[in-house]
């Protein structure tokens, strides 16, 4: 019987966790950002490497270019990433950083997918 109380309990520990992650209206509007490929993808990217350029983000995320800088405005419009121009030569280069925002936004995002993961793992 003790057996059936923590089986019955551990979904609604489980939900009770999941349903926390988002009832936040920030935390809402963090996870709707963060639910794209490209968006989530620059993000993780950034989040391994000090600093990647245009070029590398769209080679690594096999993006269009009209496609990455639309994402990458957004994470910048959310205050996820930095954005920096120069020109190498007669070049422009465009480096993107991620910022600590982003940074704690990406781990919020991905405790809720672990929990996601762990209370639907029988």
């Amino acid at each position: 019987m003790a057996a059936r109380k923590e089986t019955d309990s551990r979904p609604e520990a489980s939900l009770r966790a999941i349903a926390g992650l988002i009832s936040d209206p920030q935390d809402r509007a963090e996870q709707r950002l963060l639910n794209d490929r490209v968006r989530l993808g620059i993000l993780s990217c950034l989040a391994v490497a000090d600093k990647l350029s245009f070029r590398e983000l769209q080679s690594l995320l096999d993006a269009t270019d009209g496609n990455l800088s639309v994402h990458a405005r957004k994470l910048e419009e959310a205050g996820f990433v930095d954005q920096s121009k120069r020109f190498d030569g007669r070049q422009p280069k465009t480096e993107y950083r991620l910022t600590t925002a982003g940074r704690k936004a990406l781990e919020r995002h991905l405790a809720h997918m672990e929990a996601l993961i762990k209370a639907t793992k029988a």
